[in-house]
């Protein structure tokens, strides 16, 4: 099939950036990074730029591939890595628009390639949790809830790709620091951080200039991981203990 590619070409986060025409010939056997490495292949024949864009595990594992296809992150296929997206969705004589993510905390390095680092930010600011790491324990020394257990790994299958943040309109990151602070809060090897974890990712979430969160819940449906906007309450829940805990702290503290 051949199909035709106006991608986004931009140098550096410095250069103004424009959409540029491509023609590339594709079989339904390929996936859609297979494809762009055909097309890149042409243009490095031909003396000019490839088009620069992430991948990795090419698995939908790392979360490191994404853009968006036609004003859909990862491509017209539901909860779907775009390095997982083959040929076979689309059509001879198609056109499709690809261009990166669109945040303006996910600033452009080049072409589809946008920086995500705002997100290992806000991990970092969750900090770490108290558990003895000297040896190993026994495997029921902790008992865990299956259904604690269960909505954990759940949380924790967020691969940080950022499809989440550019699929809404508000550029909100809710559903992956949501993510992120339930997956540990959920367990008991969580709970002594759990207060300052939820503060503080919170506030660097702020700080990295995401939007605000209105539950439209597009997140939800262009999420690889399929992560649930449950996490985005609960995430709410304990940012609002969290405040109300330090408040009394406080008070207390004055009082004596």
């Amino acid at each position: 099939m051949r199909l035709t590619l106006d991608i986004w070409r931009q140098k550096n986060g410095a250069d103004a950036g424009r959409f540029e025409t491509y023609s590339v010939e594709a079989n339904e056997h390929q996936s859609f990074l297979e494809m762009l490495d055909v097309l890149n292949q042409d243009l490095i024949g031909q003396g000019k730029e490839p088009v620069a864009f992430d991948s990795d595990c090419r698995e939908g594992i790392c979360g490191m591939c994404g853009f968006l296809v036609n004003g859909v992150p990862h491509g017209p296929e539901n909860n779907t890595t775009i390095c997982q997206t083959h040929m076979r969705h689309f059509h001879d004589g198609q056109r499709l628009r690809l261009e990166p993510w669109r945040a303006a905390a996910f600033p452009v390095l080049r072409d589809l390639v946008v920086d995500r680092t705002a997100f290992d930010r806000i991990i970092q600011a969750g900090g770490y949790v108290s558990v003895r790491t000297g040896s190993a324990v026994d495997s029921n020394a902790m008992l865990v809830q299956k259904n604690a257990a269960d909505r954990a790994m759940t949380a924790a299958a967020c691969i940080g790709c950022g499809a989440c943040v550019a699929a809404c309109p508000n550029a909100a990151a809710a559903l992956f620091t949501g993510a992120k602070i339930t997956q540990l809060g959920l367990l008991p090897q969580g709970q002594p951080e759990r207060i300052d974890r939820a503060l503080n990712m919170v506030a660097q979430y702020g700080k990295e200039g995401f939007g605000h969160c209105t539950l439209i819940g597009e997140c939800e449906a262009v999420c690889p991981a399929k992560i649930k906007l449950e996490v985005i309450a609960r995430m709410n829940g304990d940012f609002v203990k969290a405040v109300f805990s330090k408040r009394a702290e406080e008070s207390a503290g004055g009082a004596g």
